[in-house]
């Protein structure tokens, strides 16, 4: 990229910011239906701020503490994590994302994909939304990233949590005992958290 198309980016997310900043302060809080939170990762990436975009992941921490947001930002954040060398939190950050769609890596590596019987209540759960992934291990920029997630994801301890992952979303699909499904949606979240 040429210094006037970063500073074009640069300035594509002071915009943001000051949306952003102009609802708070007008609403109080943030009222971002247009979900303009989430583009700020993939500008920073595009310019390779990573420390820019590790700034900005402390900030959308402490305003959407609950926001889980979708698997191309986990993705993003995941990247942004590992760049700045915060491995073990990149790790976890990694299988949040595989949680919130289990065929992101799989598209991201160049695997073929192939679609799971199991419950897909939301529409970024699908190995469609995965295709939207604007990244690939293809690109010169995460072939060191693609190498670790690679190991990450092929380790014991992630094979296991995600095979019990997928156990769980499949059961979901076909239970209809409302004391079972609770029981497993709360080992669901579980998992994440004991990542």
């Amino acid at each position: 990229m040429t210094e006037k198309q970063v500073e074009r980016v640069r300035k594509k997310i002071k915009q943001i910011r000051v949306k952003l900043a102009t609802e708070k302060r007008k609403f109080g809080c943030y009222d971002d239906s247009r979900g303009l939170r989430y583009f700020p990762l993939e500008l920073f990436i595009r310019i390779s701020d990573y420390k820019g975009g590790l700034t900005y992941l402390r900030w959308f921490q402490k305003n959407f503490p609950d926001d889980i947001g979708f698997p191309s930002f986990l993705f993003e954040w995941t990247f942004i994590l590992y760049k700045n060398d915060k491995l073990k939190d990149a790790e976890r950050k990694a299988y949040q994302t595989f949680c919130l769609n289990t065929y992101v890596f799989d598209f991201f590596l160049g695997k073929e994909i192939r679609p799971i019987a199991k419950s897909e209540n939301i529409s970024f759960e699908t190995s469609e939304f995965a295709k939207n992934l604007p990244y690939s291990a293809d690109q010169p920029e995460f072939s060191e990233f693609s190498k670790w997630l690679t190991e990450i994801i092929n380790s014991e301890k992630f094979k296991k949590l995600s095979d019990k992952f997928i156990e769980i979303k499949k059961r979901l699909n076909i239970e209809e005992d409302s004391e079972t499904r609770h029981y497993l949606i709360k080992q669901f979240y579980q998992l994440q958290e004991n990542y």
